[in-house]
Protein backbone atom coordinates (compact mmCIF):
# COMPACT_ATOMS: atom_id res chain seq x y z
CA UNK A 1 0.00 0.00 0.00
CA UNK A 2 0.66 3.85 -0.49
CA UNK A 3 1.21 4.17 3.88
CA UNK A 4 3.76 1.01 3.87
CA UNK A 5 5.71 1.61 0.71
CA UNK A 6 6.45 5.45 2.15
CA UNK A 7 7.04 4.49 5.76
CA UNK A 8 9.26 1.52 4.46
CA UNK A 9 11.60 4.60 2.39
CA UNK A 10 11.03 6.86 5.41
CA UNK A 11 12.51 5.69 8.51
CA UNK A 12 16.54 4.50 6.71
CA UNK A 13 16.43 8.35 5.28
CA UNK A 14 15.66 9.36 8.84
CA UNK A 15 18.66 7.08 10.60
CA UNK A 16 21.26 8.49 7.79
CA UNK A 17 20.10 11.90 8.34
CA UNK A 18 20.05 11.68 12.30
CA UNK A 19 23.80 9.77 11.89
CA UNK A 20 24.94 12.52 9.74
CA UNK A 21 23.92 15.18 11.83
CA UNK A 22 25.67 14.12 14.52
CA UNK A 23 29.00 12.78 13.95
CA UNK A 24 30.67 13.86 17.43
CA UNK A 25 29.11 11.43 19.73
CA UNK A 26 30.94 8.60 20.41
CA UNK A 27 29.81 5.11 20.93
CA UNK A 28 32.72 4.56 23.42
CA UNK A 29 31.31 3.29 27.23
CA UNK A 30 33.81 5.57 28.74
CA UNK A 31 32.38 8.80 27.21
CA UNK A 32 28.81 7.94 28.10
CA UNK A 33 29.31 9.02 32.10
CA UNK A 34 27.58 11.66 33.10
CA UNK A 35 29.25 14.98 33.46
CA UNK A 36 30.18 16.45 36.63
CA UNK A 37 27.57 18.30 38.92
CA UNK A 38 27.30 22.05 38.05
CA UNK A 39 28.50 24.13 40.90
CA UNK A 40 25.62 26.51 40.16
CA UNK A 41 23.58 23.77 41.18
CA UNK A 42 24.35 22.49 45.11
CA UNK A 43 22.31 23.73 47.65
CA UNK A 44 24.58 25.54 50.37
CA UNK A 45 24.25 24.64 53.83
CA UNK A 46 27.01 26.50 55.64
CA UNK A 47 27.82 30.30 56.57
CA UNK A 48 30.88 31.90 55.88
CA UNK A 49 32.67 31.68 59.50
CA UNK A 50 33.54 35.34 60.15
CA UNK A 51 29.69 35.82 59.49
CA UNK A 52 28.74 32.86 61.57
CA UNK A 53 31.00 34.23 64.76
CA UNK A 54 29.36 37.90 64.41
CA UNK A 55 26.39 36.03 64.77
CA UNK A 56 27.39 34.09 67.74
CA UNK A 57 28.47 37.54 69.28
CA UNK A 58 25.19 38.64 69.03
CA UNK A 59 23.31 35.81 70.11
CA UNK A 60 25.76 35.75 73.58
CA UNK A 61 24.88 39.53 74.16
CA UNK A 62 21.50 39.33 73.89
CA UNK A 63 19.85 35.93 75.22
CA UNK A 64 21.12 33.05 77.40
CA UNK A 65 18.24 30.82 76.72
CA UNK A 66 20.83 28.84 74.61
CA UNK A 67 24.35 27.75 74.81
CA UNK A 68 24.30 28.54 70.99
CA UNK A 69 27.53 27.65 70.00
CA UNK A 70 27.08 24.29 70.89
CA UNK A 71 23.10 23.59 70.41
CA UNK A 72 23.69 25.18 67.27
CA UNK A 73 26.69 25.43 65.29
CA UNK A 74 25.40 25.50 62.11
CA UNK A 75 22.45 27.69 62.40
CA UNK A 76 21.55 28.59 58.86
CA UNK A 77 21.85 24.51 58.13
CA UNK A 78 17.81 23.79 57.55
CA UNK A 79 16.74 21.53 59.93
CA UNK A 80 19.30 22.71 62.42
CA UNK A 81 18.15 26.41 63.23
CA UNK A 82 16.25 28.52 66.07
CA UNK A 83 13.28 30.19 65.66
CA UNK A 84 13.71 33.87 64.89
CA UNK A 85 16.45 33.20 62.41
CA UNK A 86 16.17 33.24 58.61
CA UNK A 87 19.07 32.62 56.62
CA UNK A 88 19.26 32.79 52.24
CA UNK A 89 21.64 32.26 50.08
CA UNK A 90 23.75 35.49 48.75
CA UNK A 91 23.25 36.10 45.25
CA UNK A 92 26.62 36.46 44.13
CA UNK A 93 28.07 33.82 46.38
CA UNK A 94 26.04 30.59 46.43
CA UNK A 95 28.74 28.50 48.25
CA UNK A 96 27.38 30.14 51.88
CA UNK A 97 24.03 30.98 53.45
CA UNK A 98 23.12 34.51 54.94
CA UNK A 99 21.94 35.42 57.82
CA UNK A 100 19.13 37.65 56.91
CA UNK A 101 16.41 37.94 59.36
CA UNK A 102 17.03 38.22 63.66
CA UNK A 103 13.72 37.97 65.81
CA UNK A 104 14.53 38.73 69.48
CA UNK A 105 12.55 39.35 72.98
CA UNK A 106 8.67 37.73 72.50
CA UNK A 107 8.88 34.19 72.54
CA UNK A 108 9.08 31.58 70.54
CA UNK A 109 11.70 33.83 69.18
CA UNK A 110 15.15 34.25 72.06
CA UNK A 111 13.88 36.42 74.66
CA UNK A 112 16.68 38.79 75.96
CA UNK A 113 18.36 39.19 79.68
CA UNK A 114 17.86 41.71 81.85
CA UNK A 115 21.92 42.82 81.09
CA UNK A 116 21.07 42.79 77.56
CA UNK A 117 22.61 46.51 75.26
CA UNK A 118 22.16 47.04 71.79
CA UNK A 119 24.32 45.03 69.34
CA UNK A 120 26.12 47.23 67.34
CA UNK A 121 27.26 43.82 65.58
CA UNK A 122 24.36 43.81 63.71
CA UNK A 123 25.42 46.13 61.17
CA UNK A 124 28.26 43.66 60.75
CA UNK A 125 25.97 41.16 59.11
CA UNK A 126 26.18 41.81 55.06
CA UNK A 127 23.16 40.20 54.36
CA UNK A 128 20.64 41.16 56.92
CA UNK A 129 17.56 42.61 55.58
CA UNK A 130 14.86 42.57 59.19
CA UNK A 131 16.10 42.66 62.44
CA UNK A 132 13.63 43.20 65.37
CA UNK A 133 14.13 44.10 69.03
CA UNK A 134 10.81 43.59 71.75
CA UNK A 135 10.03 43.99 75.04
CA UNK A 136 14.52 43.49 74.80
CA UNK A 137 16.02 46.45 76.77
CA UNK A 138 14.35 46.77 80.01
CA UNK A 139 16.56 46.58 82.78
CA UNK A 140 20.30 48.04 81.95
CA UNK A 141 20.18 51.38 79.93
CA UNK A 142 21.28 51.39 76.33
CA UNK A 143 21.47 53.12 73.54
CA UNK A 144 21.27 53.17 69.29
CA UNK A 145 24.88 52.63 68.60
CA UNK A 146 26.08 52.33 65.03
CA UNK A 147 29.91 51.78 63.94
CA UNK A 148 32.08 54.80 63.33
CA UNK A 149 33.56 52.98 60.23
CA UNK A 150 31.61 52.27 57.02
CA UNK A 151 28.52 50.10 57.85
CA UNK A 152 28.60 46.57 56.16
CA UNK A 153 24.71 46.24 56.28
CA UNK A 154 23.71 48.20 53.58
CA UNK A 155 20.81 45.96 52.59
CA UNK A 156 18.96 46.48 56.06
CA UNK A 157 15.32 46.90 54.91
CA UNK A 158 13.30 46.71 57.82
CA UNK A 159 14.63 48.05 61.41
CA UNK A 160 12.36 47.61 64.62
CA UNK A 161 12.87 48.54 67.96
CA UNK A 162 9.88 48.50 70.10
CA UNK A 163 8.07 48.53 73.61
CA UNK A 164 11.99 48.96 75.12
CA UNK A 165 12.16 51.05 78.30
CA UNK A 166 15.80 51.32 79.08
CA UNK A 167 16.62 52.67 75.45
CA UNK A 168 17.29 56.29 75.99
CA UNK A 169 19.34 58.50 74.22
CA UNK A 170 19.04 60.32 70.93
CA UNK A 171 18.64 58.86 67.16
CA UNK A 172 21.73 58.68 66.14
CA UNK A 173 22.79 60.98 62.94
CA UNK A 174 24.21 57.90 61.26
CA UNK A 175 20.82 55.95 60.96
CA UNK A 176 21.07 58.20 57.11
CA UNK A 177 23.60 55.59 55.82
CA UNK A 178 21.30 52.66 56.33
CA UNK A 179 19.88 53.51 52.60
CA UNK A 180 18.49 50.85 52.01
CA UNK A 181 15.88 51.31 55.38
CA UNK A 182 12.12 50.91 54.44
CA UNK A 183 10.80 50.78 57.22
CA UNK A 184 11.76 52.31 61.10
CA UNK A 185 9.99 51.41 63.98
CA UNK A 186 11.31 53.05 67.23
CA UNK A 187 7.98 53.16 69.17
CA UNK A 188 7.91 52.90 72.90
CA UNK A 189 10.69 53.47 73.94
CA UNK A 190 12.49 56.75 76.21
CA UNK A 191 14.36 58.38 73.63
CA UNK A 192 14.89 61.88 73.78
CA UNK A 193 15.95 64.76 71.57
CA UNK A 194 15.16 66.29 68.50
CA UNK A 195 14.57 64.00 65.23
CA UNK A 196 17.70 64.24 63.17
CA UNK A 197 16.67 66.32 60.19
CA UNK A 198 19.39 63.42 58.14
CA UNK A 199 16.48 61.15 58.51
CA UNK A 200 15.55 62.85 55.28
CA UNK A 201 18.05 60.75 53.53
CA UNK A 202 16.39 57.89 53.74
CA UNK A 203 14.58 57.93 50.49
CA UNK A 204 13.68 54.15 50.02
CA UNK A 205 11.33 54.75 53.84
CA UNK A 206 7.88 53.64 53.72
CA UNK A 207 7.35 53.48 57.18
CA UNK A 208 8.23 55.62 59.91
CA UNK A 209 7.15 55.13 64.09
CA UNK A 210 8.60 57.10 66.30
CA UNK A 211 5.55 56.88 68.76
CA UNK A 212 5.61 56.83 72.45
CA UNK A 213 8.73 58.60 73.05
CA UNK A 214 10.55 62.06 75.04
CA UNK A 215 11.82 63.59 71.64
CA UNK A 216 11.53 67.07 71.55
CA UNK A 217 12.27 70.15 69.02
CA UNK A 218 10.19 70.70 65.28
CA UNK A 219 9.03 68.73 62.80
CA UNK A 220 12.11 68.76 60.37
CA UNK A 221 11.20 70.48 57.48
CA UNK A 222 13.00 67.86 55.46
CA UNK A 223 10.84 65.14 55.98
CA UNK A 224 9.01 66.78 52.47
CA UNK A 225 11.72 64.64 51.06
CA UNK A 226 10.93 61.44 52.35
CA UNK A 227 8.23 60.97 49.36
CA UNK A 228 7.78 56.95 49.23
CA UNK A 229 6.30 57.19 52.88
CA UNK A 230 3.21 55.69 53.17
CA UNK A 231 2.78 55.69 57.30
CA UNK A 232 4.32 58.27 59.34
CA UNK A 233 3.36 58.06 63.03
CA UNK A 234 5.10 60.55 65.34
CA UNK A 235 2.51 60.60 68.01
CA UNK A 236 3.31 60.98 71.63
CA UNK A 237 6.15 62.99 72.12
CA UNK A 238 6.69 66.55 72.88
CA UNK A 239 7.09 67.97 69.73
CA UNK A 240 6.67 71.96 69.08
CA UNK A 241 6.48 73.98 66.99
CA UNK A 242 3.97 74.09 63.14
CA UNK A 243 3.57 71.57 61.34
CA UNK A 244 5.79 72.11 58.24
CA UNK A 245 4.52 72.68 54.65
CA UNK A 246 6.17 70.37 52.98
CA UNK A 247 4.22 67.51 54.87
CA UNK A 248 1.74 68.50 51.30
CA UNK A 249 5.09 66.22 49.38
CA UNK A 250 4.20 63.42 50.70
CA UNK A 251 1.97 62.31 47.74
CA UNK A 252 1.90 58.34 48.89
CA UNK A 253 1.05 59.32 52.69
CA UNK A 254 -2.17 57.08 53.83
CA UNK A 255 -2.04 58.09 57.64
CA UNK A 256 -0.54 60.30 59.43
CA UNK A 257 -0.27 60.47 63.35
CA UNK A 258 0.83 63.20 65.29
CA UNK A 259 -1.48 63.27 68.35
CA UNK A 260 -0.35 64.40 71.96
CA UNK A 261 2.35 66.75 70.87
CA UNK A 262 2.37 70.22 71.75
CA UNK A 263 2.39 71.56 68.02
CA UNK A 264 0.95 74.86 67.75
CA UNK A 265 -0.14 77.00 64.66
CA UNK A 266 -2.66 75.67 62.20
CA UNK A 267 -3.48 72.79 59.92
CA UNK A 268 -1.30 73.51 56.63
CA UNK A 269 -2.94 73.96 53.23
CA UNK A 270 -0.29 71.65 51.65
CA UNK A 271 -2.48 68.76 53.42
CA UNK A 272 -5.47 68.61 51.30
CA UNK A 273 -2.89 67.39 48.24
CA UNK A 274 -2.61 64.48 49.94
CA UNK A 275 -4.89 62.58 47.84
CA UNK A 276 -3.98 58.80 49.64
CA UNK A 277 -4.66 59.98 52.88
CA UNK A 278 -6.94 57.34 55.30
CA UNK A 279 -5.88 58.41 58.57
CA UNK A 280 -5.27 62.08 60.27
CA UNK A 281 -4.77 61.91 63.50
CA UNK A 282 -4.07 65.55 65.48
CA UNK A 283 -5.86 65.26 68.68
CA UNK A 284 -4.49 66.92 71.86
CA UNK A 285 -2.12 69.61 70.29
CA UNK A 286 -2.57 73.08 70.92
CA UNK A 287 -3.60 73.53 66.85
CA UNK A 288 -6.13 76.25 66.25
CA UNK A 289 -7.97 78.28 63.77
CA UNK A 290 -9.73 77.42 60.62
CA UNK A 291 -9.42 74.32 58.72
CA UNK A 292 -8.11 74.54 55.09
CA UNK A 293 -10.73 75.64 52.60
CA UNK A 294 -10.60 72.83 50.17
CA UNK A 295 -10.32 70.10 53.27
CA UNK A 296 -13.44 68.21 51.00
CA UNK A 297 -10.49 66.86 48.35
CA UNK A 298 -9.32 64.66 51.04
CA UNK A 299 -11.98 62.28 49.37
CA UNK A 300 -10.08 59.08 50.36
CA UNK A 301 -10.26 60.18 54.07
CA UNK A 302 -12.00 57.57 56.82
CA UNK A 303 -10.55 58.93 59.69
CA UNK A 304 -10.42 62.06 61.14
CA UNK A 305 -9.64 62.49 64.66
CA UNK A 306 -8.86 66.05 65.93
CA UNK A 307 -10.05 66.35 69.98
CA UNK A 308 -8.37 68.61 72.07
CA UNK A 309 -7.59 71.55 70.52
CA UNK A 310 -8.56 74.76 71.46
CA UNK A 311 -9.40 75.69 67.81
CA UNK A 312 -11.75 78.02 68.35
CA UNK A 313 -13.60 78.40 65.05
CA UNK A 314 -16.66 77.08 63.22
CA UNK A 315 -17.64 73.43 61.68
CA UNK A 316 -16.40 73.62 57.64
CA UNK A 317 -19.26 72.39 55.68
CA UNK A 318 -16.59 70.55 53.30
CA UNK A 319 -16.40 67.90 55.75
CA UNK A 320 -20.14 66.51 54.31
CA UNK A 321 -17.94 66.00 51.23
CA UNK A 322 -15.39 63.38 52.79
CA UNK A 323 -17.86 60.41 51.59
CA UNK A 324 -15.72 57.48 52.93
CA UNK A 325 -15.35 58.97 56.63
CA UNK A 326 -15.97 56.94 59.01
CA UNK A 327 -15.01 58.18 62.31
CA UNK A 328 -14.96 61.80 62.80
CA UNK A 329 -14.12 62.95 66.46
CA UNK A 330 -13.96 66.86 67.38
CA UNK A 331 -14.76 66.54 71.01
CA UNK A 332 -13.16 69.81 73.52
CA UNK A 333 -11.98 71.86 71.10
CA UNK A 334 -14.22 75.34 71.16
CA UNK A 335 -16.13 74.63 68.38
CA UNK A 336 -19.38 77.21 67.92
CA UNK A 337 -22.05 78.12 66.04
CA UNK A 338 -24.09 75.34 64.60
CA UNK A 339 -23.77 71.74 63.62
CA UNK A 340 -23.55 71.39 59.49
CA UNK A 341 -26.26 69.95 58.03
CA UNK A 342 -24.11 68.73 55.20
CA UNK A 343 -22.53 65.78 58.21
CA UNK A 344 -25.89 64.17 57.71
CA UNK A 345 -24.53 63.32 53.94
CA UNK A 346 -22.13 60.95 55.96
CA UNK A 347 -23.23 57.73 55.30
CA UNK A 348 -20.54 55.60 56.06
CA UNK A 349 -20.06 57.44 59.65
CA UNK A 350 -20.14 55.24 62.63
CA UNK A 351 -18.67 57.88 65.15
CA UNK A 352 -19.61 61.35 65.26
CA UNK A 353 -18.07 62.95 68.86
CA UNK A 354 -19.02 66.92 68.86
CA UNK A 355 -19.24 66.56 72.91
CA UNK A 356 -18.09 69.62 75.41
CA UNK A 357 -17.44 72.38 72.66
CA UNK A 358 -19.93 75.73 72.16
CA UNK A 359 -22.56 74.89 69.83
CA UNK A 360 -25.66 75.62 69.18
CA UNK A 361 -28.80 75.18 67.36
CA UNK A 362 -30.86 72.03 66.28
CA UNK A 363 -29.56 68.72 66.05
CA UNK A 364 -29.70 68.32 61.90
CA UNK A 365 -32.88 66.02 61.09
CA UNK A 366 -30.50 64.90 58.26
CA UNK A 367 -28.93 63.12 61.09
CA UNK A 368 -31.69 60.27 61.67
CA UNK A 369 -30.33 59.33 58.11
CA UNK A 370 -27.04 57.95 59.19
CA UNK A 371 -27.87 54.62 59.23
CA UNK A 372 -24.11 53.23 59.94
CA UNK A 373 -24.18 55.25 63.18
CA UNK A 374 -22.78 53.52 66.24
CA UNK A 375 -21.68 55.82 68.45
CA UNK A 376 -23.11 59.78 68.97
CA UNK A 377 -21.70 62.13 71.37
CA UNK A 378 -23.31 65.53 71.43
CA UNK A 379 -23.56 66.16 74.83
CA UNK A 380 -21.94 69.19 76.87
CA UNK A 381 -22.87 72.27 74.19
CA UNK A 382 -25.87 74.52 73.91
CA UNK A 383 -27.70 72.41 71.37
CA UNK A 384 -31.92 73.04 71.61
CA UNK A 385 -34.92 72.26 69.84
CA UNK A 386 -36.22 68.59 69.17
CA UNK A 387 -33.85 65.78 69.06
CA UNK A 388 -34.69 64.50 65.40
CA UNK A 389 -34.48 60.31 66.22
CA UNK A 390 -37.66 58.19 66.31
CA UNK A 391 -37.42 55.01 68.55
CA UNK A 392 -35.78 52.68 66.21
CA UNK A 393 -32.60 55.05 65.70
CA UNK A 394 -32.38 55.35 69.70
CA UNK A 395 -32.91 51.60 70.31
CA UNK A 396 -30.08 51.02 67.72
CA UNK A 397 -27.41 53.43 69.31
CA UNK A 398 -28.58 52.78 72.72
CA UNK A 399 -26.03 54.22 75.73
CA UNK A 400 -23.72 54.73 72.88
CA UNK A 401 -26.13 57.72 72.04
CA UNK A 402 -25.05 60.95 74.48
CA UNK A 403 -27.11 64.18 74.18
CA UNK A 404 -26.24 64.93 77.96
CA UNK A 405 -25.73 68.65 79.01
CA UNK A 406 -27.93 70.43 76.57
CA UNK A 407 -30.80 71.69 78.55
CA UNK A 408 -32.26 73.01 75.62
CA UNK A 409 -33.33 70.17 73.94
CA UNK A 410 -36.52 68.01 74.04
CA UNK A 411 -38.77 65.77 72.23
CA UNK A 412 -41.78 64.22 71.20
CA UNK A 413 -44.48 63.62 73.73
CA UNK A 414 -44.43 60.02 72.75
CA UNK A 415 -43.71 57.31 75.35
CA UNK A 416 -41.46 55.19 73.45
CA UNK A 417 -39.48 57.90 72.37
CA UNK A 418 -39.47 59.81 76.32
CA UNK A 419 -38.13 56.69 77.83
CA UNK A 420 -35.54 56.03 75.56
CA UNK A 421 -34.31 59.40 75.29
CA UNK A 422 -34.09 60.19 79.17
CA UNK A 423 -31.46 57.45 79.22
CA UNK A 424 -29.48 59.19 77.27
CA UNK A 425 -29.71 62.55 79.07
CA UNK A 426 -32.67 64.32 77.78
CA UNK A 427 -34.83 65.31 80.30
CA UNK A 428 -37.42 67.28 78.74
CA UNK A 429 -40.40 66.83 76.16
CA UNK A 430 -41.32 69.11 73.64
CA UNK A 431 -45.39 70.74 74.79
CA UNK A 432 -47.53 72.87 72.69
CA UNK A 433 -46.38 75.86 71.43
CA UNK A 434 -43.09 74.28 71.53
CA UNK A 435 -42.96 74.78 75.17
CA UNK A 436 -40.48 72.77 76.91
CA UNK A 437 -42.27 70.70 79.67
CA UNK A 438 -39.86 68.78 82.12
CA UNK A 439 -40.28 64.79 81.85
CA UNK A 440 -41.36 62.68 84.90
CA UNK A 441 -38.37 60.23 85.08
CA UNK A 442 -40.53 57.97 86.97
CA UNK A 443 -42.95 55.91 85.80
CA UNK A 444 -45.05 55.95 88.59
CA UNK A 445 -47.62 58.91 89.61
CA UNK A 446 -46.17 61.03 92.54
CA UNK A 447 -48.12 60.76 95.98
CA UNK A 448 -51.28 61.96 95.93
CA UNK A 449 -54.58 62.07 98.41
CA UNK A 450 -56.88 61.31 95.10
CA UNK A 451 -57.84 57.55 94.89
CA UNK A 452 -58.23 56.09 91.87
CA UNK A 453 -60.75 53.77 90.81
CA UNK A 454 -59.93 50.27 91.31
CA UNK A 455 -58.33 52.16 94.76
CA UNK A 456 -62.11 53.89 95.34
CA UNK A 457 -63.74 50.57 95.26
CA UNK A 458 -61.67 48.74 97.16
CA UNK A 459 -62.09 51.27 99.79
CA UNK A 460 -66.24 51.06 99.40
CA UNK A 461 -66.10 47.31 99.60
CA UNK A 462 -63.92 47.89 103.08
CA UNK A 463 -66.21 50.36 104.41
CA UNK A 464 -69.36 47.90 103.44
CA UNK A 465 -67.86 44.77 105.27
CA UNK A 466 -66.65 47.02 108.34
CA UNK A 467 -70.07 47.85 108.92
CA UNK A 468 -71.47 44.73 108.51
CA UNK A 469 -69.26 43.35 110.74
CA UNK A 470 -70.06 46.22 113.40
CA UNK A 471 -73.60 45.09 112.59
CA UNK A 472 -73.39 41.14 114.02
CA UNK A 473 -71.18 42.47 116.80
CA UNK A 474 -73.84 45.04 117.98
CA UNK A 475 -76.50 42.06 117.10
CA UNK A 476 -74.50 39.85 119.28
Amino acid sequence: MHYSFSLSLTVPLLILISLHSIPHVSTNQHQNKQPPPNKKNLQPNSMDPSELETLFKIMETMSSDQTWRASYPNPCKPGSSWVGIECKPGIDNNHFLHVTRLDFGTPPNPTCKNTSTFPYQIFHLPYLQSIFFIQCFTHSKTTISLPQNRLFSSSLQQLSLRSNPALTGSIPYQISSLNSLQILTLSQNRLIGKIPAEISRLISLIHLDLSYNLLTGTLPSQLGSLTHLVGLDLSYNSLTGSIPNTIGQLGLLQKLDLSSNLLTGTIPNSIVGLNSLVFVALSNNRLRGNFPKELGKLQGLQYFIMDDNPMFTSLPLEFGQLQKLQELRLANSGFSGTIPQTLGLLTNLSTLSLQNNRLTGEIPVSFGNLSHIYHLNLSRNSLEGLVPFNSNFLKRLGKNLDLSGNPGLCLNNYPSEANAVVSVGVNNICGNNSKIKPINKKSEAPPSIGLTSSSFFLFIALVVFTLHHHQIFFSV
